[in-house]
């Protein structure tokens, strides 16, 4: 395969107790525990590149969220032996506190964005406290920076970042979300950030919580899965059994290798 590329999994904070209330639409009532949430940011390596899918969020963030931060993901990268100067391209699958913090940290990164998400961000939604309230004013408004900086690459639904590496809007959690699709050795695997929170909320069809538009959510994954191909290489954007099943990328960092194959399979 041309544009093989190998998928990090880079864990940098996580949130517990939870309940079932707080992680489906619609909790099974006999159910009375619930996973952990934990926070990836993504690292795509290969054909000569780093893309960095996601900059999670910081210290103060963290406090202000009451979120455990192990370590800020640009920390993360730095043990995984990439500088931040060095981050050409930044893929923003949407806005939301958790994945648009820290876009002050990487100063020769080009960010790639849905339309709709920076319109949704900066209109007539945001009145509303329920949905503004995963956003960040500041992490927003450091985006409007970069676009007046021409530091912003604008998708319209599909678009591509490089030769096996693309996006594809997805919507549902917020209006401009985006999933994407990376070719590795063990075929396309789609990075569904917060699509799917969990494997339970694709494989129940029980949504999370924090939507804009329901329906959109379930179409969502249905086109994850039609372009990763196999249930298996569809990935949630916080599910722990992520550092389960998948291999450690190293014994020093919380760190996973999505493209090689997990020890178990979600296959009917």
């Amino acid at each position: 395969m041309g544009n093989a590329y190998e998928i990090y999994a880079l864990r940098y904070a996580t949130m517990s107790p939870r309940t079932p209330q707080m992680n489906y639409l619609q909790p099974d009532p006999h159910e009375t525990t619930a996973q952990d949430l934990d926070y990836f940011v993504w690292l795509i390596r290969g054909n000569g590149r780093d893309i960095l899918v996601d900059t999670g969020f910081n210290a103060e963030e963290a406090q202000a969220r009451g979120r455990k931060l192990t370590l800020n993901p640009v920390d993360a990268l730095a043990r995984f032996g990439v500088a931040t100067d060095d981050i050409k391209d930044v893929i923003v699958t949407h806005l939301h506190y958790d994945h648009a913090g820290n876009l002050d940290r990487f100063p020769g990164a080009r960010f790639h964005l849905q339309d709709r998400e920076m319109s949704y961000a900066t209109g007539r939604c945001m009145c509303m406290g329920a949905l503004r309230h995963p956003f960040s004013v500041e992490h927003v408004t450091l985006m409007v920076r970069h676009v007046f900086s021409e530091r912003v690459t604008f998708h319209n639904g599909d678009g591509e970042v490089a030769p096996g590496v693309t996006l594809h809007r997805v919507g549902g959690h917020s209006d401009g979300l985006q999933v994407v699709r990376v070719e590795t050795a063990r075929g396309p695997v789609v990075l569904a950030s917060d699509a799917s929170h969990y494997y339970g909320n694709m494989h129940r069809r029980n949504p999370f919580p924090i939507v804009y538009n329901v329906g959109d959510v379930f179409d969502g994954w249905d086109i994850a899965h039609r372009l990763a191909g196999h249930p298996d290489r569809v990935i949630p954007g916080h599910d722990p059994v992520v550092t389960e099943i998948y291999p450690r990328a190293g014994d020093k960092m919380d760190a996973w290798s999505l493209h090689l194959a997990p020890s178990r399979s979600f296959a009917k």
